[in-house]
């Protein structure tokens, strides 16, 4: 859903609500930890714009390394009160639906079946928070808020094109668990990606995870939302959203780099352990990353991402750096992916790299983080990434500028530069020093010998 920037200020500021550090998140599949998860917007996915054209792409998607397809909303967008020339698809008319500018249900049918051949799973996108005003549940106004004069509201006095869900109703909770359960019985889907999912009722998501499990046990949930109480008993992923947040004001308002690390232990304190967030750079509610930061600022924003703890996203074209002057998302219109764009780096073969790296080694997945000190943290930040088998040490310039420095770490000189395939060419050496064009990145391999 399109996020209003004081909503999303507020998003951030959820985490703040409670402590759970003392609790243990609930556990996970192991697909999901070890995952990588691309996000698809099928309008502007191929030139068709539709499932079939998803399809279409599996063998790249999967030749890329991603495992987890997250489908942003497949069924039929409301007419009335529509934003743009197409409308957005986070405004629903019918959940049972498909959208017939993106085909049928049997398309989709074949498009999960499809990816499942090919080793991968599939999450659809809930919007359980909202309708579009024409839904076809309409028809009960009690599913619905409503004001002091029994006029149907939407959830945000901005959000004009859908109209707020109200799960004080009993009959609306089981409507919309039936639905999620007809999803997974007729297509096969693996899990959901929950819209603003912080603004519907935690218990309503606990009730819904209970039931799902009796349908498929190892499903997968993700909240959009920052919300610390979401990931003990329903979903198994969330938004890191605050680390977003601080990451655009150190690349874009040149706030230090010390603030990452500042935010990552922020989060620590206050969710449960072993807490998996989805580690973000660009998606369809932002600006394209590409014109956010630049395109060496991008994928240093992605080199992060991938590095960190947590599970990764690319975003719908990312990894060929696709994205208009203005990084328009284009959610309510169609702008075809640009899937040839020229002087560009080889960005798809660095994204490749790092999910190989992240399947190769767990200790990218399951590994230890320590954040490491070094003598430029204004600009430079660095961590330690481990398990009982191997040692990473990520360093990653977040300035436009050049930056040669050190570690502080005892036997930084056991530490080998680990060659990426596709890395624009970086200076070679070991550690302490470390030598970085602007927003240049290097990782460095230790092997533990037992």
């Amino acid at each position: 859903m399109f996020i209003a920037a004081v909503v999303l200020a507020s998003q951030c500021a959820q985490a703040d609500d409670a402590n759970l550090s003392g609790v243990s998140a609930r556990p996970s599949p192991d697909w999901l930890h070890t995952g990588t998860i691309y996000e698809i917007f099928p309008r502007d996915f191929s030139a068709a714009g539709n499932l079939n054209g998803v399809t279409a792409r599996l063998d790249d998607l999967n030749d890329l390394g991603v495992n987890i397809l997250w489908i942003m909303p497949i069924q039929p967008i409301g007419a009335k009160f529509r934003k743009g020339e197409f409308g957005s698809p986070y405004s629903i008319s019918d959940y049972y639906a498909v959208n017939p500018d993106y085909g049928t249900l049997a398309d989709f049918k074949k498009l999960v079946a499809s990816a499942h051949q090919r080793g991968m799973k599939v999450i659809m996108d809930l919007v359980a928070n909202h309708t579009a005003w024409d839904s076809v549940m309409m028809t009960n106004k009690d599913f619905y808020k409503q004001d002091a004069g029994g006029h149907v509201i939407p959830p945000v006095p901005e959000w004009t094109d859908v109209a707020g869900l109200n799960y004080k109703c009993p009959a609306l909770r089981e409507y919309m668990i039936a639905m999620l359960k007809y999803w997974i019985k007729e297509a096969d889907v693996d899990g959901f990606r929950c819209d603003v999912a912080y603004m519907v009722p935690t218990v309503f998501w606990e009730q819904v995870r209970a039931e799902l499990t009796k349908v498929k046990p190892d499903i997968m949930m993700l909240a959009e939302a920052s919300k610390p109480e979401l990931l003990t008993n329903a979903f198994d992923l969330d938004y890191s959203w605050p680390l977003l947040a601080t990451l655009n004001d150190v690349l874009i308002h040149n706030t230090p780099a010390s603030e990452i690390r500042k935010t990552w232990e922020e989060s620590l304190r206050q969710f449960p352990q072993n807490s998996l967030h989805l580690r973000i750079s660009d998606d369809h509610d932002e600006a394209r990353a590409v014109a956010r930061y630049g395109i060496n600022g991008a994928l240093a924003a992605s080199v992060l991402m991938f590095t960190l703890d947590g599970v990764p996203l690319i975003y719908n074209g990312m990894e060929v750096g696709d994205a208009t002057e203005s990084g328009d998302p284009a959610l309510f219109d169609k702008l075809n992916i640009f899937w040839h764009p020229k002087e560009r780096p080889p960005l798809r073969e660095i994204y490749h790299s790092l999910i190989q790296l992240r399947k190769d080694y767990p200790a990218f997945t399951s590994g230890q983080l320590v954040w490491l000190s070094n003598f430029d943290e204004s600009k430079v930040v660095s961590f330690l990434r481990r398990d009982d088998h191997d040692e990473f040490v990520i360093v990653i310039n977040l300035s436009n500028r050049p930056v040669t420095g050190a570690l502080k770490m005892d036997n930084a000189a056991e530490f080998k530069p680990l060659k990426i395939s596709g890395q624009p060419g970086a200076p070679a050496g070991s550690l302490p020093h470390f030598q970085l064009d602007g927003f240049g990145w290097r990782i460095y391999h230790h092997p533990v010998t037992k």
